[in-house]
């Protein structure tokens, strides 16, 4: 189950030994660009299969602004078998991801940031302190239709050393499915 979510200001939990797609251990420490965007996802959630190409679409957009978009994979693999490694390898491949995808096998990572939905965005500026989290937009199912990017005018702020507008809403998803 999740510990208590982090509150808008709170540092960055740290995070090692998570193995990404590209078969090696990733921690938090590696990502020194001045934003990073932390986003829980999986393989099964319709939400997160619905904002993948909008995920791969923004990193594309910021990687050059110094935005780096990590998505990291907490669901229970046992009762979820879509989600376990293999199955991210295989996703992360056929979609092309252009952005770190990462196992948290224990879910500590999730526990750590009280994470509660996939998928579930997370902004941290240079000092690596939160300014933002929740949904990337405001319309999951019609990316044409979105009003509200909730996501990109968080970024767009830390980028320019504003504060965010609006600094939390509620994240849609599924759930992370949590270990027994």
């Amino acid at each position: 189950m999740p510990g208590n979510q982090l509150l808008i200001g709170n540092p960055l939990p740290a995070f090692s030994g998570l193995t990404g797609v590209d078969g090696k251990n990733h921690s938090s420490a590696e990502y020194r660009e001045p934003v990073l965007v932390v986003v829980f996802s999986c393989n099964h959630c319709p939400y997160v299969q619905a904002y993948e190409e909008r995920m791969i679409e923004f990193q594309k957009t910021y990687a050059s602004e110094g935005v780096r978009l990590v998505a990291i994979n907490s669901n229970d693999e046992k009762n979820y078998p879509d989600d376990n490694y293999d199955e991210m390898v295989r996703r992360a491949n056929t979609r092309r991801f252009n952005f770190a995808y990462l196992r948290d096998a224990d879910q500590t990572v999730a526990n750590a940031f009280g994470a509660t939905h996939t998928p579930q965005f997370f902004v941290f500026d240079r000092e690596r302190k939160l300014r933002y989290s929740g949904k990337l937009d405001d319309n999951w199912k019609e990316p044409a239709d979105a009003k509200e990017f909730y996501l990109r005018d968080a970024v767009e702020a830390v980028i320019a050393g504003r504060q965010v507008a609006v600094p939390e809403t509620h994240s849609i998803g599924c759930t992370i499915k949590w270990s027994s």
